[in-house]
């Protein structure tokens, strides 16, 4: 099966959602049906909906839909991972057989070393007895932390979203290159290849912008522990959904059919232990 291991689905509020800016055009419902014209076109049958706010109602709303839409595989929802009673929300939610992982918005944390904080990692520490993934959504400034957080957690399985964030609109790649071969030292981390057209000039990226950010990740992480993500809605703010998965498609072309297969759904399947 085809995975979209990264999109989001919401009711738009301003109140609900104040990080989509006013300017931009997805200040507006973005549902099932909608995502699964675009799955349509390209041949994905199955997608990860993952949290666009941090409450818990909403990690309770995406299991709903996923009770209603087959083809949402997986949710990966926030909780309050510093709280001391962690366990409460992650037992509820965990019940939920859709249920596949946690992500906090760590990028907008002031503080580079957020996820050090004994609090957040106590919670980390809880998500491996339920049977738990995390999400590691950072900017290149906290890769090192990143590093430190899987190191202490070696049994917890953890995925980098979006590579990290690179910054290709300004072509720059290090220290982000050798800070991302030595996340990927870990067995424990994988890495989704998603979200990069939004780090790139939205209206004037070119498919070669992409490829020295993407020959880094499938030399670092190997074909076993990649898997392909849209950040849909997010990315058609740079890009159609089309075009998002055209890039994959074509720098992967060059692999065996099994690798692409691992790539497009394998390896999703695998690391978020989705359920047919």
């Amino acid at each position: 099966m085809n995975i979209d291991s990264h999109q989001h689905f919401w009711r738009y509020s301003a109140v609900e959602y104040p990080w989509i800016k006013p300017e931009w055009p997805i200040r507006r419902d973005f549902l099932p049906p909608d995502l699964a014209l675009e799955m349509a076109r390209v041949g994905i049958e199955g997608c990860v909906a993952v949290q666009a706010q941090q409450t818990v109602a909403e990690a309770r709303w995406l299991l709903s839909l996923a009770d209603e839409h087959a083809f949402i595989k997986g949710v990966v929802g926030w909780v309050d991972l510093q709280s001391s009673r962690v366990e409460e929300p992650l037992a509820e939610l965990a019940r939920h057989p859709r249920f596949v992982g946690v992500r906090h918005v760590v990028q907008d944390e002031p503080d580079d070393n957020f996820m050090l904080r004994p609090a957040f990692q106590r919670g980390i520490g809880k998500l491996r007895q339920f049977n738990l993934a995390y999400d590691l959504l950072v900017f290149p400034k906290q890769l090192p932390a990143a590093i430190q957080l899987v190191a202490n957690f070696p049994e917890q399985r953890f995925v980098l979203d979006h590579i990290a964030k690179p910054f290709i609109r300004d072509g720059a790649i290090s220290p982000w290159r050798e800070q991302i071969r030595e996340l990927a030292k870990a067995p424990n981390v994988w890495c989704k290849v998603s979200g990069m057209v939004t780090e790139a000039k939205w209206d004037a990226w070119h498919a070669e912008d992409f490829r020295p950010y993407l020959d880094v990740v499938f030399a670092a992480f190997g074909g076993e522990r990649l898997m392909f993500g849209t950040d849909w809605p997010v990315a058609t703010l740079a890009g159609s959904y089309e075009q998002v998965h055209g890039l994959a498609a074509d720098y992967t072309r060059s692999l065996t059919a099994e690798a692409r297969e691992k790539f497009f759904g394998g390896n999703a399947a695998a690391f978020y232990q989705l359920k047919p």
